[in-house]
């Protein structure tokens, strides 16, 4: 299982993935908004989204865990 963390402090602008999907290395799961801008959370390597967990309007802290793949 890989966990995908967030990379800095934002809100969950939009939720791409949804448990189940088939995802690509690269494939956006999740967009942060932070300060103004919209920074893509990405699948660092391809499988299948075991769990996404936060929620569109939440807040994130860097190195959460917002995903998992397996």
């Amino acid at each position: 299982m890989t966990e995908v963390r967030a990379e800095l402090v934002g809100n969950v602008w939009k939720v791409e993935a949804r448990e189940g999907d088939q995802v690509g290395e690269d494939d956006v799961l999740i967009i942060l908004e932070s300060m103004k801008m919209e920074m893509p959370i990405e699948a660092p390597c391809a499988g299948t989204v075991a769990s996404v967990v936060v929620k569109e309007g939440e807040p994130v802290d860097e190195g959460r865990v917002v995903a998992t793949l397996d």
